[in-house]
């Protein structure tokens, strides 16, 4: 039995990221591959993160003539759990297409745990919620002929029963990762992520996770993927992956993509052991949170194992709005935490997130203010973005009429009623930016000036006024939009 992989994130659908041009591989679909094939099925896989149509995947069924067609997005990619509309309306494009060629559609993703109906009406036969691997194992087994069961009872999966919608019991998630089989990296063609990325950056950074599940209950986060449960491969199975990849592939960083890296206890100073152990040269960046920073001594350990940049989910500098979230951070916690960064030369990176009910002015110049103050080497704006299975969605799902989901990670429409306009939020966003990099160039320029030369520093210093002259437009057309609010900022 043939069963062809492919996912639904296609870059070129989604500007910013485009012009971010810092690609990865579908990683999470080149583990659920990998598993499959370990089990003797014949897995290939169809990467359109680069396609510009969802018909470019004709080629691969009729080249291959599978039985199977799964659409199995990245779960450890953040921008699928977005539920991108561009990236919805292509993966239903490529559901028809398979039926075209008489192939059975199954599709794991947030998205379609979402809106498990919209997806089998518009052609899969099978949603798989949750954590995939073993639900598509025991769903293929049936399928192909292996086992005769019941669908309605293999764990994990939606389907339509006589246009009634069947939905299975949970499946309960793994908790040895070391178990599974290493991803499938041989079915990816890596060389245009190296070219973007080289063109781009200098640089080749490729993808890796060392956990699943984030335990923290953020009450805007959703977790259709792997809930609220936290498990981990070893250090030692980790650090052997990155050994084999550098061999293979040749790059110099790596982007975890775990919700949070390093939350086990020991864990860090195991991984800084086996990274020293193994001789192994690497960068690499994490999401992380002030609190768990700030334990032990994780950022000491994170320092000698090569972490060269921490995103924060810093989200505000309101201590209400943090409050509001469940986030279970401080202010301070932000704040020593990106002093501490600083001190053992790893760069910080802040998450913000503007227009959570509640927020006012004086709490959007606290976030500023924050910004300011601490100067993160870069950061990450976004308004509060209500996913379904949250307590934020349950709040303002009734205003959310015309629209659900954004288009693109661009889009920053904020999609239910707050204190301001939808308009003043995006103008907001650019006005930040602009005055965020002014301050960070005259801060660089005084490093420069104290004998600390740095060619990025340097570049950014000569963009002054730039971002200057771009403030003032900014801060003029968001006036425009609130008048008697941008005043106050």
């Amino acid at each position: 039995m043939k069963v062809l992989f492919t996912h639904s994130y296609f870059l070129n659908f989604d500007s910013k990221q485009l012009l971010a041009a810092s690609p990865y591989p579908p990683l999470g679909t080149i583990y659920a591959a990998s598993y499959l094939r370990s089990h003797g099925y014949d897995v290939y896989l169809h990467d359109i993160q680069f396609a510009t149509s969802p018909d470019e995947i004709i080629k691969s069924f009729e080249e291959i003539k599978p039985d199977l067609f799964v659409i199995y997005d990245d779960g450890f990619n953040y921008l699928t759990k977005m539920c991108l509309t561009n990236m919805r309306e292509a993966a239903f494009r490529m559901q028809q297409l398979a039926h075209s060629y008489n192939c059975k559609v199954i599709v794991s993703s947030s998205d379609s745990t979402d809106h498990a109906m919209d997806y089998l009406k518009n052609g899969a036969d099978f949603i798989i919620r949750g954590e995939a691997e073993q639900t598509l194992l025991e769903l293929t087994n049936v399928i192909s002929g292996k086992n005769s069961i019941d669908y309605k009872l293999i764990d994990g999966i939606s389907f339509l029963n006589n246009n009634e919608l069947i939905i299975t019991n949970a499946r309960a998630v793994l908790k040895d990762l070391d178990q599974l089989p290493l991803p499938a990296w041989d079915l990816i063609e890596i060389e245009p992520y190296r070219k973007m990325w080289m063109d781009k950056h200098g640089y080749f950074s490729i993808n890796m996770v060392s956990t699943r599940g984030c335990p923290y209950k953020c009450n805007w986060c959703a977790k259709p993927i792997y809930g609220n449960r936290y498990n981990t491969h070893s250090a030692e199975k980790v650090v052997e992956q990155i050994v084999q990849l550098q061999k293979k592939f040749k790059f110099t960083h790596i982007w975890f993509a775990d919700d949070i890296f390093g939350l086990k206890p020991g864990w860090l100073k195991a991984f800084a052991e086996e990274i020293k152990k193994n001789k192994v040269q690497i960068k690499y960046k994490i999401q992380s949170r002030a609190d768990l920073l700030l334990e032990e001594d994780n950022i000491s350990y994170l320092a000698k194992s090569g972490c060269d940049m921490v995103w924060m989910g810093a989200e505000s500098g309101s201590q209400k709005i943090l409050d509001a979230m469940d986030k279970g951070t401080k202010v301070e916690q932000i704040a020593e935490a990106t002093k501490k960064l600083k001190k053992f030369g790893i760069k910080t990176a802040f998450f913000l997130q503007f227009g959570y009910p509640g927020e006012t002015i004086e709490d959007i110049k606290l976030t500023i203010d924050m910004v300011n103050k601490l100067l993160p080497y870069d950061i990450g704006i976004s308004v509060s973005y209500p996913l379904p299975g949250t307590k934020f969605y349950e709040s303002v799902k009734e205003e959310l009429k015309s629209k659900s989901n954004w288009s693109d990670s661009d889009d920053l429409a904020l999609m239910f009623k707050n204190a301001y306009k939808p308009e003043f939020y995006r103008q907001l966003h650019r006005l930040i930016h602009k005055s965020y990099r002014k301050n960070q160039s005259l801060n660089m320029l005084s490093s420069l000036l104290k004998g600390r030369f740095d060619e990025v520093n340097f570049k950014r210093v000569l963009a002054y006024p730039y971002y200057h002259f771009g403030a003032i437009k900014e801060k003029n057309k968001l006036k425009s939009i609130e008048k008697d609010v941008a005043r106050s900022l």
